[in-house]
């Protein structure tokens, strides 16, 4: 019988960790590389003082630690601690820490750091990966320190609950604002106004006569990018100060209602303090409040309507390619008036100008777009005009027109301002806002009696009536002003085209690209010897077609 074997006692033994000597020698005689972050996010003189105290503060107590090497001094004045995309010196300090420059950073609290829990741990966790360690010195928290993330995550939210209350304060003091009535100008970037004596803007009459300009150019037909570019040889500067004027500046002056002496107010809003994304507000997420006659209006009620209509009708042109593709019109263009106006009499497509070479030499030409992209498929007889023959017929028929004795130049006054003599109906606007108010005392006074239990039970049906009556005749009473408001614009553009009729009637002139725009809706191709010219308002007057 063999003896038993006992299995022998399992033992753990601790390896000791290998120790390099001269490794640990230098670590024991090493400085650690630090630099220090400090933020103030207002530029206000007492903040600024705050700001140049944390420079110094920073600067002796790095340097008065024997174990620590001065890395430098990184500060960002007046920027919000919410977003560390602007914050040029955080970000600069973020690539020197990746680049092994920064060993520790030294910052007053996590709320000077970021006020975005989300950006404070993901900073804080790239940091730690690379073995740079934060000193948050309010929180006294290492963050390479075990558990300090948590402590951390908490400190953040609290710092990020801040800014969302008073980002939320911000907004409610912007919206009462708007609701009084109170208009923010930013003179400095806002051409053809100033701050008057009491406060108050005032029109600058320098700068005025620029605004007057570019609207009058706009309404010749002139492009923005022309303007903009008349302008910049002028030499004539811009809303911020600078010679070189765009295309976008010529456009927010012509779409800015300020001009018109009113102010939409909230027209966008910020979605959050954490993204800081900027939207166009619809009424829907912020109230939206339009004050009338908030100050002096440099540009007139009128113009600034058809400035509107015409700036609709470029933008809403579709853009198309040249060729091979839907017989529409392009893009606007101001070089060529007849590219608005020139149309075919049999298809009703516009004409497109052309360049032909005959005998070597180049001969511009228009031609109906639905002729010259598919043939006779469409169109089987519109021709092709000259455009020297074209032009003269087009300006004999104005001057024809504009030479007439002043009994004939009367009546087409007469039969242009027809359409705006013969109202469709009343102007009842006052008895809808009559009925509007006491729709709205007449559901006041329901909430009232919920409120006070002297009846029993709400009515919502009639309550539901009358919400609904209401919107209706606020429809109806917006639909009444945009009526008047273009029967005023039609009046303006009327009157500018008899003063230029009356200013012909002895002045013969040639061809005028900014003359035809001005005084034509259209010009009807009806054959190769006779064309119809249309004039704004609507009369008609047939012209013949002179033989090169």
């Amino acid at each position: 019988m063999q003896p038993t074997m006992t299995a022998p006692q399992k033992v753990v033994r601790k390896i000791p960790a290998k120790i390099d000597i001269a490794e640990e020698i230098k670590q024991a005689h090493r400085q650690l590389r630090v630099a220090a972050y400090c933020r103030v996010s207002t530029a206000q003189e007492e903040q600024l003082n705050i700001y140049d105290v944390q420079v110094r503060y920073y600067t002796e107590k790095i340097r008065s630690e024997p174990k620590w090497a001065f890395v430098g001094i990184f500060a960002d004045r007046g920027l919000s601690g919410t977003s560390t995309k602007k914050r040029d010196e955080f970000n600069k300090m973020i690539k020197m820490c990746r680049r092994g420059k920064i060993d520790m950073i030294i910052t007053k609290s996590i709320s000077r750091f970021a006020r975005n829990t989300a950006d404070v741990l993901k900073y804080v966790r790239m940091l730690k990966e690379i073995g740079v360690d934060i000193f948050f010195e309010e929180q006294n928290i290492h963050s390479t320190q075990p558990g300090a993330e948590f402590y951390i995550t908490i400190y953040g939210s609290i710092a990020q609950s801040e800014s969302e209350n008073i980002s939320a304060n911000v907004i409610w003091g912007k919206n009462q604002s708007a609701k009084e009535g109170k208009v923010p100008f930013q003179y400095k970037r806002f051409l053809g106004y100033r701050r008057g004596p009491d406060g108050k803007p005032e029109i600058d009459p320098e700068q005025a006569e620029v605004v007057k300009r570019i609207y009058e150019r706009f309404l010749a037909g002139d492009s923005m990018t022309t303007i903009a570019n008349d302008l910049t040889a002028d030499g004539i500067p811009t809303p911020t100060g600078s010679g070189k004027w765009v295309p976008g500046t010529i456009q927010s002056i012509i779409s800015n209602e300020k001009y018109a002496g009113n102010a939409v107010l909230n027209k966008t809003y910020v979605v959050d303090c954490i993204s800081k994304k900027v939207r166009r507000n619809d009424g829907k997420a912020r109230p939206m409040y339009f004050v009338e006659n908030n100050h002096p209006a440099i540009i007139d009620p009128a113009t600034f309507g058809r400035a509107q209509e015409e700036l609709a009708r470029r933008t809403g042109k579709r853009k198309v390619k040249q060729k091979g593709t839907k017989t529409e019109q392009g893009r606007y263009s101001s070089k060529y008036a007849l590219t608005e106006l020139l149309v075919c009499g049999e298809c009703g497509t516009p004409y497109r100008r052309c360049t032909w070479t005959v005998k070597g030499e180049k001969k511009p030409v228009w031609r109906c777009i639905n002729r010259l992209d598919f043939g006779k498929r469409y169109c089987h007889h519109s021709p092709t005009m000259e455009e020297s023959v074209l032009q003269e017929a087009v300006m004999a028929a104005i001057m024809r027109t504009a030479k007439q004795s002043a009994d004939v130049l009367g009546t087409l006054k007469l039969h242009i301002g027809m359409g705006l003599k013969n109202d469709s109906g009343e102007d009842n606007s006052l008895d809808i806002q009559i009925r509007i108010a006491e729709i709205d005392a007449q559901f006041k006074a329901m909430l009232q009696a919920i409120a006070t239990d002297t009846v029993e039970d709400f009515d919502e049906q009639r309550a539901t009536a009358l919400m609904s009556e209401k919107n209706s005749l606020e429809q109806q009473l917006a639909q009444l002003d945009n009526a008047q408001q273009e029967k005023e614009n039609e009046e303006s553009r009327l009157d500018e085209i008899f003063t230029i009729l009356d200013g012909l009637e002895n002045h013969p002139m040639e061809y005028d690209d900014r003359l035809v725009r001005q005084v034509l809706e259209c010009v009807v191709v009806e054959s190769k010897e006779r064309i119809k010219v249309i004039f704004a308002g609507g009369l008609e007057v047939e012209q013949a077609i002179e033989k090169a």
